[in-house]
């Protein structure tokens, strides 16, 4: 399963409830033998972009920067990368030993060693900096943009780079976990007259037994390989969300910027002056969700305009313009993510948990 967690929510500047944009995925393994409650070394976790004061927002959770596998990055725009640097920084004092792969924009990695350099900065342990330029310019048989990374022997993930429309180059990530797992044939044994005993064990674990009667069992005969997959989608700045027609095929979550409504769009391309900042309102990505059939939409990166409570008879801009304009569009299970909101992406269903 995965364990989201929204660490910032607003777009463009933080505000009083809500930082910059930044995500945390837990990337859990529900055949551990912990169940549904992993232990803090079984908790490996993908964060997509890293606004300024990410690494204050984890101070609030349960999450351990030792653990973090991967660093996504969408684009270059302030908001989405500012906190990289520091983030990094306390890792690295904090005596993170640990490899740690950051896909981004090749700006990204520029920047990086522009603080190196300026800062005295030293990174005790190694960075696979897999810039997102490469994988689309690559002659490798590379599939579809995509870095696998693997968490454990039978743990993985797959991280498939989508190029998206805004002022700057910007992407979305769709991240596929696939966790495997050996599951006994109970019934077959007890049927065949072996009782419960290391043998199951052993063959479990894929081993041919050989029984004190000299009879062999083998571990194929008796197992069975599962897996289970879940794939979501985190997109970054994007005006144009039908560039996730593929994508979303088969995504078990979207989450999308919704920087505001369409009202408020119209309202900035009239201006004589007009500048198009290139984000996608409820209304468009609420049309979009509808058409792909997709059952989860989570929103998120919201102007600062909108105060954070939920009130349609206020006249002051708050959440409720956002949803309304989304429920109209779509249909499906909708969330407006908050700062330190949990959510639950299993087999079963999206799930929002208690904070």
């Amino acid at each position: 399963m995965l364990h989201l967690t929204f660490l910032g929510t607003s777009a463009g500047v933080p505000t009083k409830k809500r930082n910059v944009t930044a995500l945390a995925i837990e990337c859990l393994n529900p055949f551990g033998s912990t169940g549904n409650s992993p232990s803090k070394k079984n908790k490996p976790w993908v964060l997509v972009d890293c606004g300024e004061a990410t690494q204050h927002q984890l101070l609030e959770t349960n999450i351990s920067s030792h653990q973090l596998a991967v660093i996504c990055i969408t684009h270059v725009h302030g908001d989405h990368c500012y906190g990289l640097p520091g983030l990094l920084a306390s890792m690295a004092m904090s005596g993170r030993k640990e490899s740690l792969t950051i896909i981004a924009p090749q700006a990204i990695k520029q920047f990086i060693e522009a603080v190196k350099a300026t800062t005295e900065l030293y990174f005790p342990f190694e960075i696979e900096f897999i810039t997102i330029e490469s994988l689309f310019e690559s002659t490798e048989p590379t599939p579809l943009h995509t870095v696998s990374v693997p968490l454990s022997p039978t743990h993985h993930l797959d991280i498939e780079v989508i190029k998206l429309s805004h002022r700057v180059e910007s992407y979305g990530f769709k991240i596929t976990q696939t966790v495997q797992t050996i599951k006994l044939d109970t019934e077959k044994l007890k049927a065949d007259g072996i009782e419960p005993t290391a043998v199951w064990g052993r063959l479990q674990a894929g081993e041919d037994v050989t029984l004190s009667n000299g009879s062999q069992l083998k571990s194929m005969d008796y197992t069975q390989r599962v897996s289970q997959v879940l794939n979501i989608i985190v997109a970054g700045d994007n005006d144009s969300p039908q560039l996730l027609n593929e994508a979303a095929k088969g995504a078990d979550l979207l989450v999308h910027e919704a920087t505001y409504t369409q009202a408020v769009a119209d309202k900035i391309m009239s201006r004589e002056d007009a500048f198009d900042p290139m984000h996608t309102t409820a209304k468009r990505i609420a049309s979009f969700a509808q058409s792909a059939k997709l059952n989860n939409l989570i929103l998120t990166h919201f102007s600062a305009r909108y105060q954070p409570y939920d009130d349609p008879e206020s006249k002051t801009p708050n959440m409720a313009d956002i949803r309304l304009e989304a429920e109209q569009y779509y249909d499906g299970n909708l969330w407006l993510a908050r700062d330190f909101m949990h959510f639950e992406v299993s087999h079963k269903a999206v799930r929002q948990l208690p904070n």
